[in-house]
């Protein structure tokens, strides 16, 4: 049972978000976790882009089998789907695998050829944003591995937040990581990580629309390189 009640609407579970935001930004992320736990139960979740599975792995130690959602664009490094598999077959948590509506052959007879070369915005809205919109319809909130360190873009990132767009309360736990307390806990824990982080990516995506970072460029600098664009429009 979870302690939110299913008749909370919009603006209860904003003040809710809100106030966690304030009362958890100095908690270790294990403890955000239990809280979304205690909170939401089975109405809560961790999308993961298979980088890593550190905020998976953080879940499942404190709502084991909990469900991870991965967005599958069809433009995936084969790394990342071995790493989705990978995690499905060793960790305590329930991969749930979403898909666009369209294929990418699909994609390409409607829009043409290399939409994401042409109109990256609108290769991601139609292969990322709306899958999670509708994917995520049955969760009240949901967690992601944003960290504050990673880009100008993210620095703002609270603990525990309202996801405007989608009326839903998002969690950061590890927000306030640097990548060397990433790295501390895969070490030590042994988690998993997307083989190309030891190939110069620091950040992956969509192969078409990630290359490998150069030395002294933050770790968003190889998504969508030359061009103004730094985010998939999953984070606003």
């Amino acid at each position: 049972m979870t302690a939110i009640q299913d008749g909370t609407g919009a603006e209860g579970l904003r003040e809710l978000a809100e106030r966690a935001g304030r009362e958890l930004e100095d908690a270790d992320a294990l403890d955000i976790l239990r809280w979304a736990a205690d909170t939401f139960g089975s109405r809560f979740c961790v999308t993961s882009s298979m980088e890593d599975a550190v905020v998976a792995h953080l879940a499942s130690r404190v709502l084991p089998g909990v469900d991870v959602v991965f967005l599958d664009t069809g433009y995936h490094f084969p790394e990342t789907i071995g790493t989705r598999d990978a995690v499905e077959a060793v960790m305590d948590v329930n991969v749930i695998t979403l898909t666009p509506r369209q294929t990418v052959a699909e994609q390409d007879a409607e829009y043409g050829p290399k939409l994401h070369d042409r109109d990256p915005d609108l290769c991601c809205a139609l292969r990322k944003v709306k899958p999670l919109e509708e994917g995520l319809e049955g969760y009240r909130a949901w967690a992601t591995g944003l960290r504050r360190d990673e880009s100008p873009t993210r620095a703002g990132t609270p603990v525990v937040g309202w996801d405007e767009k989608r009326r839903k309360v998002k969690i950061a736990p590890i927000a306030r990581w640097s990548q060397q307390d990433v790295e501390a806990y895969v070490a030590e824990h042994g988690v998993l990580t997307n083989p190309l982080l030891m190939d110069g990516y620091a950040s992956v995506g969509c192969a078409p629309c990630t290359r490998r970072v150069l030395e002294g460029e933050d770790a968003r600098s190889g998504r969508w390189s030359g061009r103004s664009k730094t985010e998939c429009g999953l984070h606003g």
